[in-house]
């Protein structure tokens, strides 16, 4: 899965790219990029030409009220381009990320989110592209390496998104999402004893991190050890009463094991969630169900 890109950007780098003159005393302007803060130190020189101008506090602020106001507008724009991706507008939000790295196009952030946009619409492509800018300048931030190996997962590539997940773990060992996306990619070309080994580094490293446990499950059923599937399904769904694609897979994994009754018990909350799930082609077309829990789910449809 891909990941928003939260980077910082050097006060000198963003001022330069806005082409700003600021004579005034020491200014800090914070805004919600996230953890981005600008500091503009003052001018080394004032002449008799500006000195004048900046004679009072009125005449002082103006510059700095316009500076604000172009970062308050920067701000507003990066809001807009979550919530279009949030409400799944993607097209939306590609758009607006566009229209930001005009304005800063030094800001590898802006260029992986962008990326992120584009592997949500299927344009793994032009992602790849972005997300290579986005290295280019910051080669040791790991969101890019992470959101281009969703990109190379995408087009079928998973030797290639492994190499970039093993590239984030390199930058940082703790990366619980790199572990799970390697699991990912690891369980598609068939490596599911690794997929497990991996599903749960990234469910120790982030106890909350829901898919990952349900990953785990779902690669314990692949591998033969139903019991064990079983019993981490339903510690998900006890504590994650609405997440519909662990309900479903639990639905399977009962249905497996012969406990009919459980089973459609809990499916009915399953359809209440998202009725997507009675369509299998479906679950095989947009979500990492194993072919074990597949055929388990296939069977429940005929026969319940």
């Amino acid at each position: 899965m891909p990941r928003p890109a939260q980077l910082k950007l050097h006060w000198q780098t963003l001022l330069r790219q806005l082409k700003v003159l600021w004579v005034s005393s020491l200014a800090i302007l914070v805004i919600s990029w996230p953890t981005l803060a600008i500091a503009a130190e003052s001018s080394p020189t004032i002449t008799k030409s500006n000195a004048a101008a900046t004679a009072t506090p009125e005449a002082a602020a103006k510059p700095q009220a316009s500076v604000v106001s172009y970062f308050e507008q920067l701000s507003q724009m990066r809001e807009a381009a979550f919530s279009a991706t949030n409400s799944g507008d993607f097209a939306t939000a590609e758009q607006v990320w566009s229209s930001l790295i005009e304005q800063l196009p030094e800001n590898p952030a802006l260029w992986s989110n962008r990326g992120n946009s584009r592997v949500s619409q299927g344009k793994y492509e032009a992602a790849l592209t972005d997300f290579q800018k986005a290295t280019e300048l910051a080669p040791e931030a790991p969101d890019p390496y992470l959101n281009r190996g969703a990109a190379y997962e995408g087009l079928g590539q998973f030797e290639a998104a492994i190499a970039e997940y093993n590239h984030v773990l390199d930058i940082d060992s703790k990366d619980a999402a790199a572990y799970n996306n390697r699991g990912n990619a690891e369980a598609a070309i068939g490596q599911w004893d690794n997929a497990l080994q991996d599903y749960r580094k990234a469910s120790l490293l982030e106890r909350e991190f829901v898919i990952a446990r349900a990953n785990v499950a779902m690669a314990e059923f692949e591998l033969g050890n139903p019991d064990e599937a079983l019993r981490d399904l339903r510690n998900v769904v006890r504590k994650y009463p609405t997440f519909a694609d662990a309900r479903a897979a639990l639905t399977a994994t009962l249905w497996s094991q012969g406990k009919a009754g459980e089973a459609e018990s809990n499916w009915v909350s399953v359809i209440e969630l998202d009725k997507h799930y009675k369509n299998l082609d479906w679950v095989k077309a947009n979500r990492r169900w194993s072919p074990s829990m597949l055929k388990a789910l296939e069977s429940f449809l005929k026969l319940s």
